[in-house]
């Protein structure tokens, strides 16, 4: 059985993985050092105070770092080259705090074995159980 048939049979529609982290302080710093991205609603206290949000909140792109993550486990062990196609509907409904742990929810939805593609819901829930984050992620399978 060729290699990129074996990889996509390891990713069957269902095929669900789930990990939490708490935000942190530090991540945020760190990943607005990484990214460049300084915005006073992520690294401004007093600013934020005056906003409707009371406080300062993790950056969205810090939540598909996270989806990111996810899309790297449900691949652990799977034989093959697998890169991300990219992320669609990416939406940000409810802010992060710092100190929210948010849960990522990573399931393959539909499969395009020709293309050797998968599509999967990624969804981020806070502990609430509130929607922060949610896109469908696209995995490809390369020959080679």
């Amino acid at each position: 059985m060729e290699t990129a048939t074996r990889t996509m049979d390891a990713l069957p529609i269902g095929k669900t993985v789930t990990l939490s982290k708490t935000v942190a302080e530090t991540d945020v710093y760190l990943f607005a050092g990484i990214s460049g991205d300084f915005a006073p609603i992520h690294v401004d206290e007093e600013f934020m105070k005056q906003t409707k949000y009371g406080r300062r909140i993790a950056h969205g792109a810090l939540m598909i770092a996270y989806m990111s993550q996810a899309s790297t486990r449900i691949c652990t062990g799977v034989p093959g080259t697998i890169v991300s196609y990219g992320y669609d509907r990416i939406r940000f409904p409810k802010p992060v705090f710092f100190g929210d742990t948010v849960t990522v929810t990573y399931e393959i939805v539909e499969r395009d074995v020709p293309a050797g593609k998968t599509f999967s819901r990624v969804t981020c829930t806070n502990q609430r159980g509130e929607v922060v984050a949610a896109a469908t992620h696209i995995l490809k399978v390369v020959d080679g």
